[in-house]
């Protein structure tokens, strides 16, 4: 037990200072939707790549309300998620889950309302929109010939719409997706390609390909994450136990893979790579093991997965990552890589690592001290 109280309070430390670093975040910087910090600063004029991450902020600010019951949290939350709003019609980019699971979909936890459900049902047809019958696949935002490892984070909103909505055609296109991304990236040793390409003509399956890994047959360690707690997810919603094995197949890999303290480099196939950790990575899949403890059938199994998240957290919870003890850095966790190839955000903090380092600690919280039945770490599928 005094283990038990000793790992809670620093999980109490980690959101004290997580909400510093918001409070600071959006008092000094109003509205502003950051995605990595540059020599940790978020404010800066470094490209973006893309536009996939507004979520994430709003996301803190709900897991911080859920973590505080405080209002002021919660009013801020629902001004963030309500600057997003727009994004719902956004059919340009394969991230709406990304945008609206972490804020929409937690305002609603909280606080249902219809309005809160048809925007969220709005956001996952329109994701469900872009899918292409030849070939069964939700292309990226690159092209239509792309399919990303990253969009099985998204189809949970489809999976959503497609249920609230009782549209069986939206689901099949969700759930079409999840088995053509089991099928063609990924592979029969658990690990997992960023990138598919596809003939759009035929539909054809091609070749492997990456934009953020070291090569297109190598193994981007947040890709893989990406695949760990969006089978999860798939199975949550379909019972589909096909996307439970996956999961596990590729959970696996991330453990045979990666060093002791549970944290990856940013492929694990690469030589002598320049950055040894990749800390949003190891944040999302920690998040991910605990979410695999909860569904794996196998009691043992899911001790291990649930033992594996405590041991990644107890590294990031370190000086090394936790930025508590930097002076000036505005991130929580030190350590992140936005995309190694472009030379964004490598070594600094990512919106997404932060959330799901969050997100993770509240669900070990739950688990160290008993949850709170109002209240859940990650959305309700």
């Amino acid at each position: 037990m005094r283990d038990k109280q000793e790992y809670a309070k620093r999980i109490h430390s980690a959101f004290d200072f997580a909400g510093r670093q918001l409070g600071h975040l959006i008092e000094a910087q109003p509205d502003f939707f950051p995605m990595y910090t540059r020599a940790g600063k978020w404010k800066h004029a470094g490209d973006a790549w893309t536009n996939w991450c507004e979520g994430f902020l709003g996301g803190q600010l709900w897991l911080m309300f859920s973590y505080t019951n405080d209002e002021w949290w919660r009013d801020k939350a629902i001004h963030y998620s309500r600057l997003i709003e727009q994004r719902k019609r956004d059919d340009t980019v394969h991230d709406l889950g990304f945008l609206f699971w972490s804020t929409w979909r937690r305002w609603q936890d909280h606080a249902p309302e219809d309005f809160i459900n048809d925007v969220l049902v709005e956001a996952g047809r329109t994701a469900g929109s872009r899918f292409r019958d030849k070939g069964q696949y939700l292309p990226s935002f690159v092209s239509e010939e792309s399919s990303f490892i990253d969009i099985m984070m998204n189809v949970g909103i489809i999976f959503y719409a497609a249920r609230e909505s009782q549209d069986q055609t939206l689901w099949e296109k969700a759930a079409k997706h999840c088995h053509t991304t089991r099928r063609y990236l990924i592979r029969g040793d658990g690990s997992a390609a960023h990138e598919g390409i596809f003939d759009t003509e035929t539909g054809e399956f091609l070749r492997e390909s990456t934009h953020q890994g070291w090569r297109g047959d190598s193994s981007w360690a947040r890709g893989l994450t990406w695949a760990i707690y969006g089978f999860g997810t798939a199975f949550r919603f379909t019972q589909d136990r096909r996307f439970l094995q996956t999961a596990e197949a590729c959970a696996a890999y991330y453990i045979e893979q990666t060093a002791e303290h549970g944290l990856p480099p940013n492929d694990w196939s690469e030589p002598n790579p320049g950055e040894p950790f990749e800390s949003s990575a190891a944040a999302i899949a920690a998040s991910a093991f605990l979410q695999l403890a909860e569904l794996s059938a196998d009691s043992v199994r899911a001790s291990m997965y649930q033992r594996y998240a405590f041991r990644i957290l107890d590294t990031l919870l370190g000086s090394a990552f936790l930025a508590i003890d930097t002076p000036n850095w505005e991130g929580v966790l030190k350590g992140g890589i936005y995309h190694q190839a472009r030379d964004l955000g490598v070594n600094e903090s990512v919106m997404w690592g932060d959330y799901f380092f969050l997100e993770a600690l509240l669900d070990a919280l739950h688990i160290l001290t008993g949850p709170n039945a109002a209240v859940t770490a990650r959305p309700r599928c």
